[in-house]
């Protein structure tokens, strides 16, 4: 079975993102692990360890975007644009994955999911979050 690059898994992370997110809105029961295997049907950590602490941290990642996004706030986003910000802003802060890289596969994503101003909407974020974490750690 071939490996998926990083940038496919995170296009599938979005994806069960997505799916969860709908669940939850449409108040729909699910378990996480499901969600995950049907979407990325070959165990993998890196999925996993994004999706639960996406998951798991959610209400801080939106109050973290929601301080960045100007005069607008997460929930007003569609449903993929929430999961590629809320992705990328968790990879920013709890993972190890240089900041260049986790703001350049936001950007993919939302290029090829999101219309312009959302893009530009999530590198600001991202952006943002990255210089205030930079600036915390001085």
């Amino acid at each position: 079975m071939e490996q998926l690059t990083r940038s496919e898994l995170r296009k599938n992370i979005m994806t069960i993102l997505y799916q969860i997110n709908l669940y939850d809105l449409n108040k729909i029961e699910y378990y996480i692990y499901d969600v995950i295997k049907k979407v990325n049907p070959i165990d993998n950590e890196f999925v996993k360890d994004i999706v639960y602490g996406v998951i798991n941290k959610k209400d801080e990642l939106d109050s973290i975007a929601n301080k960045y996004l100007n005069k607008w706030t997460i929930d007003r986003l569609g449903n993929t644009d929430q999961s590629i910000l809320r992705m990328g802003i968790y990879e920013l802060i709890y993972t190890d994955t240089p900041e260049v890289v986790v703001i350049n596969e936001a950007i993919e994503l939302s290029k090829a999911y999101s219309d312009d101003s959302v893009k530009n909407m999530i590198n600001g974020v991202l952006d943002k979050v990255y210089h205030s974490k930079v600036d915390n750690h001085e």
